[in-house]
């Protein structure tokens, strides 16, 4: 348990990886004398992507201004994004398994109605869809980058490239009915109203979904961080934030 002025339920490692990839950085770019050191600089991160602590709680929190807690964040996610593993470097750490899980989740933001491409209908709200790869173990693997709420999970899939990618790879995939018309390695539920469905079909898709919860622990290891809950910040800040996480997420799981 880490603690500023209020707890974080978040691993140590996760600091020290941090305060480390920022001391790695400010020493390549010959950085000057700032506010804060790395740690409490890594810890600023932390409440942030955590707790969803607001600029200006956290410039009252630790004592500096508001546009210094912006450069902070902005800097950290932006070191943290590019260490974020890629789909294909995800797909190779796969390999080893016996399958993959496949699903989309919605983070909902602060959007106004006019907004449609991020409208989901599905959802009812306004968010951004990312696709989560997860281990038969439910660990996540991997987030994709965020399309607009409206895109549809099958979609999504392709325009990542998740579909060719584990085909290629010839990993197994379970994936529910979101990505009907997948095919390739991507298994689905058999289509058709329950009562239509023959005692075989039954038993099959109730094989198929007992696999396919155990993604549901990955993305809640994502929406652990409380950020994510409710995107208030620029659209195009989404991917980087996500990445982020995922890099912080597998520094605490594996250790860094």
């Amino acid at each position: 348990m880490l603690v500023y002025p209020c707890g974080l339920d978040v691993s140590s490692r996760s600091m020290s990886f941090l305060a480390a990839r920022l001391r790695e950085h400010r020493r390549r770019i010959g950085s000057r004398w700032r506010r804060l050191s790395t740690g409490r600089q890594a810890l600023l991160v932390l409440a942030h992507l955590r707790n969803g602590t607001t600029y200006a709680q956290l410039a009252a929190g630790f004592e500096v201004g508001t546009s210094t807690v912006y450069r902070y964040i902005s800097e950290a996610v932006d070191l943290l994004a590019a260490l974020a593993p890629t789909l294909n470097e995800a797909v190779r750490a796969a390999s080893a398994k016996a399958y993959v899980l496949l699903d989309g989740t919605l983070l909902p933001i602060d959007r106004i109605a006019a907004d449609r491409p991020y409208y989901s209908g599905k959802h009812k709200k306004h968010g951004v869809n990312v696709q989560v790869i997860a281990d038969p173990f439910g660990r996540l693997l991997w987030a994709s980058p965020a399309l607009p709420g409206a895109v549809h999970d099958i979609r999504a899939a392709r325009e990542h490239g998740i579909i060719d990618a584990l085909e290629q790879a010839h990993i197994p995939c379970w994936a529910d009915k979101g990505y009907q018309g997948a095919r390739g390695t991507v298994r689905v539920p058999i289509r058709g109203r329950w009562e239509a469905l023959s005692t075989g079909q039954q038993a099959v898709n109730r094989s198929q979904a007992k696999l396919r919860a155990l993604v549901e622990p990955a993305i809640a290891a994502l929406k652990t961080w409380r950020l994510l809950r409710k995107l208030r910040c620029s659209t195009t800040r989404i991917t980087g934030i996500v990445q982020a996480i995922l890099t912080l997420h597998h520094a605490s799981s594996t250790g860094g």
